[in-house]
Formats: C-alpha cells, structure tokens, sequence
C-alpha cells in the first residue's frame, strides 16, 4: 500500500536541498538516503533522496538530479508517497501502524461486539479508539493495556475490559458490527448519545481529535495509568 511520508517545503540555501515537513513516525526508514519515492502529483516524480540532514530541528533532504534553489524550490508542496506493506509491524512491542488497527471489531472477553473503531485520535496523554457502535453513535476508547486487553490482527479484532462508566453495556449487541444493520430506535440512539457525551467530557473530547500523521501513525498501549504517548 501506498502512504504520505512527507510534504516537501522551503528551498534551503543554493546546492538543491529542501526542507520537508515529516509525516511519518519512521523518517530515518521512510527517509533515509537511497528512498525512491513517489509524488503527489505523479509528474514530479519518482524521487530519489540523495542526501539528508538535520539542520535546526528540521529534516533537509537533497533528491538526485536537483542540483540547485531553482530547481529545488519548483518542489514546494510535493507530497512523498512511499510503499509500505500492509503486514508490517513497528519494532515496538504494543505499538501498530493506524492503518492496521482501522476497522477491527471491538468486543468484550465474553465476545460481546461493542463495534468498529473508526478513528485513532492521537492527543497528547494517550491514544483513543474512536469506535462506531451499530446504532451509529460513537464511543472513545483509551488506548492502555488496563483496558485494551489484546489486540488480534488475525482475527480482526481488539478485545477491552472497560470499566464501570466507559461504555454502557446494556446497548451492545451480540451480532458482529460488520452486518448490523443500521438503524436503530430513537431511544436507544438517545441512551448512547448521552453515554458517548460523558466519555468524550473524561476523555479530553472537548480538545477536539487530533488527526494521526499520514503514514498511518502509530499507536502505542500505554502501560496503565501511566499512559505512554504514540510515538
């Protein structure tokens, strides 16, 4: 599959370098030296990075056959698309790329299906699971290992042991969030919707939901309350 790993920026000096605003939690991966890439739009590229540094806290990159400002600057804007598997894994230890936990059934241990996460919301104290329930509401899930038990890429799914409050569990349904059918009653969809209202006030909601970085992000189990942010 095909991911933005970066935005290309500023002309930095006269020798071809650019700046390049990162959009990857991997650049010294997705960035480094001898990266073929694809662009956005598909008529610049592909590009090959010759070079990079660090300079001042931001990533300068020098792709091959740009040799100066000119040149460099007429690829301001340039989005960098590069191949990445769909099976691939972060080093980390609890830690998955966005795109892998996107759409996985949520459930209870007992296989009570809560519904579909939708969303990761990256804020700064933790991640959040976004997860659309089959009525259409919606509920945040913290993503920490007290409460996010086991995540199952086999088989599609993220277990939880929510606490007293996070969801309501009269209203989840014993049918897979996949084929529910939409619609349900008013009452129901009222019931939820004040429900979501309470976790998102616990949750920071009122921050509004940070959108993950375009390479899917990467979203990291916090160990309990402690709460270790998304790399």
């Amino acid at each position: 599959m095909q991911l933005v790993v970066a935005r290309i920026g500023r002309a930095h000096g006269i020798k071809g370098e650019v700046t390049v605003e990162v959009r990857t939690d991997e650049p010294e991966l997705r960035l480094g030296p001898g990266a073929v890439l694809h662009t956005d739009p598909a008529s610049a590229g592909p590009l090959t990075i010759e070079t990079g540094r660090v300079h001042s806290g931001r990533l300068l990159l020098r792709f091959e056959g740009v040799k100066d400002r000119n040149a460099a600057e007429a690829l301001r804007n340039i989005l960098l698309i590069a191949d990445v598997d769909p099976d691939e894994l972060p080093e980390e230890e609890d830690e998955y790329y966005d795109h892998q936990l996107m759409d996985l059934d949520v459930v209870l241990a007992d296989g009570t299906e809560i519904g579909v996460i939708s969303e990761i919301s990256h804020l700064p104290s933790q991640d959040l699971f976004i997860v659309e329930r089959p009525d259409g509401t919606e509920v945040m899930i913290p993503f920490v290992s007290t409460i996010v038990t086991e995540i199952d890429l086999e088989n599609q799914r993220a277990v939880i042991a929510p606490p007293p409050g996070l969801i309501d569990d009269s209203q989840a349904v014993v049918v897979s969030a996949r084929d529910a059918e939409a619609g349900a009653s008013d009452a129901d969809a009222d019931a939820d919707a004040e429900a979501g209202a309470e976790v998102g006030a616990e949750a920071g909601a009122d921050e509004g939901r940070e959108a993950g970085p375009a390479d899917g992000g990467k979203a990291a189990a916090a160990d309990g309350d402690a709460q270790k942010d998304a790399s």
